[in-house]
Parts: structure tokens; sequence; C-alpha cells
């Protein structure tokens, strides 16, 4: 039988903007409609705001 892992799911707006984010158990990288945080936000200040 399959174990159960936790998976959280939340949702934050503001406005018309809509943000999704799902936090599954693995190896820790951030990934932004999948590419890496670093090449999605561009600068090192986006990058360190978002961990």
């Amino acid at each position: 039988m399959a174990e159960n892992k936790a998976v959280y799911l939340g949702t934050g707006r503001r406005k018309n903007a809509v943000c999704r984010v799902r936090l599954v158990p693995g190896t820790g990288t951030i990934t932004v409609n999948k590419k890496p945080a670093a090449e999605y936000f561009g600068r090192e200040a986006l990058v360190n705001f978002s961990t």
C-alpha cells in the first residue's frame, strides 16, 4: 500500500492577482513555472525573499 505524504496547499489573493503554492516533500529546490527560482526571478534579492 502507498505511504501517505503530506502535501500543503495555499492560496494568496490581492486585487485581481492570485498565487497558488504547493509544498511537497522532496529535495528542497524551489521551482516557479517549471523553472529554477534563480532563473525565474533573475535577481538574487528576489530569490532570497522567496526562501
